[in-house]
C-alpha cells in the first residue's frame, strides 16, 4: 500500500539548515496493516507523516527519496493530483483537532467538504452522510452536532470529528498523528476502539504516529522506532516488547511508569530515564547518532554508523552491539 524509500527531509530555519530532520528512512505499510512509528519528540515522526501527503512548506522544506503509494511516487505528483489523493485515497487525523479544524465552519460543513470534493454527492446528500458518519463514531444527537462549531465540542468529540473527516471517503490508507494526545485514558480507549472498528469495517491500512507505548501495544501490529531522524529498530509489536535489541528502545520501555514502582522501590523511587539530550541536527554525526547517550557504546560506535541488520522474523536493528549480544 505504502512504501517509503530513503526519505530525506531538510529544513531551512533562521538558525541554519537542519540536515537530516528525517535521514534515510525506509518503511512499508501493507493493505489492512497497522504500523506504528514511535520515538521522543523531535525524532521525525510527524515530519514523516506530513511528507507522505506533501504538507510540508515547500519554501523551507526539501524532501528527497521516494514515497510510493500503490506503486506511484507521490513526490512526483502535481499539486492537482495530490488534492485528489488527500482525503480521498489517504486520510489523516492530525495531532491537535482544535488547531486543525476550521473554527469558523460548522462541523457538518467540514465533513461535507470532503464528501463534495471526493464523492459524487450533492450538498443535501452530503449533509445526510455527515450525520450518519457522526453517528458511526458515537457522537450523540448528530443532527444537532453538524450545526455546531468546533469550540462548542469537547476534546473527545473534536477528535471523533477528525476521525469522521479522515474516514469519510473510505481511504485506503489512514495516517493518525498522535490521535490520543491530551485525552484522558477513558476517551483514549474510546477513540482507539472507534479507529479499530472503522479499520476492520473498511479494510484500511493505518500508519500511526505516537510516543505512547501503551497505544502501540494495544493497536499496532508492527513497530518502527525512530531516533534523531533515523530508524533504529523495527519489529512485530510483541517481539519488540518482549525482546528490544536497540539500547534506545530499551531506554524507552524502561522509562514507562509501571504499577507498583513506588511500592517496590520505596517512596523515593525515581522513574528510569535516558541520560543526555537529543543531538543538534545542524551538526553532522559520523558514528551512531545515539552513541553519546548509550550506556553500551564503544569507540567503534562513535566512529562508524551502524547499518540496519535483520536478526530474523522481521526484527531489524541498527546497532553494532545489540542488547542480546552484549
Amino acid at each position: 500500500m505504502l512504501e517509503i524509500k530513503d526519505l530525506q527531509v531538510h529544513f531551512r530555519t533562521p538558525d541554519g539548515v537542519v540536515n537530516r530532520a528525517v535521514d534515510g528512512l525506509s518503511l512499508s505499510v501493507n493493505s489492512g496493516e497497522t504500523v506504528a512509528i514511535v520515538g521522543e519528540s523531535g525524532c521525525g515522526k510527524s515530519v514523516t507523516s506530513m511528507s507522505v501527503l506533501r504538507l510540508l512548506p515547500e519554501v523551507s522544506a526539501r524532501v528527497g527519496g521516494q514515497i510510493l503509494f500503490r506503486g506511484e511516487d507521490l513526490l512526483k505528483k502535481s499539486r492537482h493530483a495530490m488534492r485528489k489523493i488527500r482525503g480521498g485515497k489517504i486520510g489523516m487525523i492530525f495531532q491537535e483537532p482544535m488547531t486543525s479544524l476550521n473554527p469558523v465552519w460548522t462541523v457538518g460543513r467540514q465533513i461535507e467538504e470532503a464528501l463534495l470534493l471526493h464523492q459524487d454527492m450533492d450538498r443535501a446528500a452530503a449533509r445526510l452522510r455527515a450525520v450518519e458518519l457522526l453517528r458511526e463514531v458515537g457522537i450523540s444527537a448528530p443532527e444537532r452536532r453538524v450545526t455546531q462549531y468546533p469550540h462548542e465540542l469537547s476534546g473527545g468529540m473534536r477528535q471523533r470529528v477528525m476521525i469522521t473527516i479522515a474516514m469519510a471517503c473510505n481511504p485506503a490508507l489512514l495516517i493518525a498523528d498522535e490521535p490520543t494526545t491530551a485525552l484522558d485514558v477513558t476517551i483514549q480507549a474510546q477513540v482507539l476502539d472507534i479507529m479499530r472498528n472503522l479499520q476492520r469495517q473498511r479494510g484500511a491500512a493505518v500508519l500511526m504516529i505516537t510516543h505512547d507505548l501503551g497505544v502501540v501495544a494495544e493497536f499496532a501490529e508492527r513497530v518502527i522506532v525512530m531516533y534523531a531522524g533515523r530508524k533504529v529498530e523495527e519489529a512485530p509489536v510483541q517481539m519488540l516488547f518482549a525482546n528490544p535489541m536497540h539500547h534506545y528502545t530499551v531506554g524507552l520501555l524502561n522509562a514507562v511508569p509501571k504499577l507498583g514502582m513506588a511500592r517496590g522501590g520505596g517512596a523515593g523511587a525515581r522513574l528510569s530515564e535516558i541520560p543526555g539530550v537529543v543531538p543538534d541536527m545542524r551538526q553532522r554525526h559520523p558514528g551512531c547518532i545515539f552513541a553519546p547517550r548509550c550506556t553500551g557504546a564503544r569507540d567503534h560506535c562513535r566512529d562508524v554508523a551502524p547499518a540496519l541488520v535483520d536478526h530474523g522474523a522481521g526484527h531489524i536493528v541498527a546497532c553494532h552491539y545489540p542488547k542480546e549480544t552484549t
